[in-house]
């Protein structure tokens, strides 16, 4: 099978790095990808959310599969593209990845579904603003309409701060507060059946003992041994299944990967807010625990034979990946620091790059969250003394990472 993977990321870099294991696998291609992903996959310097330039390079290849990373070509009609094309396409179509694209559009689904999620209002005027952070309280939830690269969202009890988010963004979904930890759950797709991924824990805030400002992710952890049993089910029956049977119901059948953003309240797990594609860095920890092949699922998803495929398999034990970023991210990140170290990395611990390029034959720095640093093991306290061991070999000017990943999970 010859497999090309869009997108430059972490999430991508995993997902290569998965597929180049399968042996059903011979080619694994990645547009535009980046200096680890090189290690692993032909690069082609393709922009991602272009349609006409994904479906040129995926005819050219004869590509077998092609697999979307990203949110950016998903909205833009990547995968309707590739589909038409006739090449088989792991994504959801344009209309259908408006669950990421517009929390506006999530919400009228989650509630057309009667999936439990947060009360909320979508809001375009400041007036408008005021009055639902009024009626929902503090702490004030304030989430950007459209993509925001995982930043769109403010929570603050600070009303001035809140009506300034909301008045920078334009339209906004406000929603009440969900208590409780959070967990993030992977869905695979073929447009009427699902299985779960195990689920996983991101960490949003830059900062140890989740503060400053939300990023991308900073660091993510699997399995969860805190998580109640029988999670994955119960968010199957009473989000993902619901959910798939609305957006077929209007005639916009959901294929690929559904990551659904849980709060686990003190009235069972309610929905934070849904994305169209693999979270980063979660995939980086659940693809390393997944033994099923990854191809042949992504390739079942695609081609609506899902429910063939049987029940998935996984490793024994855990992975915890931490993040190292770059200079003032999640502000504008310091881009071309040199980046030290990477060899050193052995053992039960690996390096998965994010934000990183060539410059000549040294490995520069080229985004905010520069690198996945993966440490595995039998469990949970042994997978993250592998992690931040392998952080402590990482070597780059003004870098800075969270030193407390998984360290609610022990």
């Amino acid at each position: 099978m010859r497999v090309l993977v869009i997108g430059s990321g972490g999430r991508e870099h995993a997902l290569c790095r998965s597929l180049t294991a399968d042996p059903q696998v011979t080619e694994v291609h990645c547009a535009p990808g980046n200096a680890g992903i090189a290690q692993v996959a032909t690069l082609h310097p393709v922009a991602p959310a272009d349609p006409a330039s994904v479906v040129g390079l995926a005819l050219e290849l004869g590509a077998d599969l092609v697999v979307i990373g990203p949110e950016a070509p998903l909205v833009a009609g990547v995968a309707d593209a590739v589909r038409q094309a006739g090449v088989p396409c792991f994504g959801p179509s344009r209309e259908a990845a408006r669950v990421e694209g517009s929390k506006a559009f999530a919400k009228e689904v989650m509630v057309a579904a009667g999936v439990p999620t947060a009360r909320s209002r979508t809001c375009v005027t400041p007036d408008e603003a005021a009055a639902a952070l009024d009626e929902f309280g503090t702490p004030y939830v304030v989430k950007d309409d459209g993509l925001a690269a995982g930043k769109g969202v403010v929570v603050t009890g600070d009303r001035d701060e809140a009506l300034r988010h909301a008045a920078a963004c334009g339209r906004v979904v406000i929603e009440e507060f969900l208590d409780g930890p959070e967990v993030s759950l992977f869905a695979l797709c073929d447009g009427s059946t699902a299985v779960p991924l195990q689920p996983a824990q991101d960490h949003k805030r830059a900062y140890d003992g989740d503060q400053g400002p939300n990023t991308g992710g900073m660091g993510a952890y699997t399995p969860l041994p805190w998580a109640p049993d029988g999670l994955a089910d119960q968010v199957m029956a009473e989000t993902v299944l619901p959910t798939m049977a609305e957006l077929a119901r209007r005639g916009t059948p959901y294929t690929g990967v559904l990551y659904v953003g849980l709060a686990l309240t003190s009235k069972g797990p309610k929905v934070i807010e849904f994305n169209a594609r693999f979270g980063d860095p979660e995939t980086q920890v659940v693809l390393d625990r997944l033994r099923t092949p990854l191809a042949s699922l992504l390739l079942a998803c695609a081609n609506g034979t899902l429910a063939e495929a049987g029940p998935l398999s996984w490793h024994d034990g855990a992975a915890v990946t931490v993040v190292v970023a770059a200079e003032n991210y999640p502000g504008e990140p310091v881009r071309g620091d040199v980046i030290e170290g990477l060899s050193e990395v052995a053992g039960n611990a690996y390096v998965l790059h994010s934000g990183t390029a060539r410059d000549g034959d040294r490995l520069v720095s080229a985004g905010g969250r520069v690198l996945s640093v993966v440490g595995t093991g039998p469990d949970l306290p042994a997978a993250r003394a592998a992690a931040y061991e392998a952080v402590g070999h990482v070597r780059m000017r003004g870098s800075h990472h969270r030193t407390d990943i998984a360290a609610g999970g022990l």
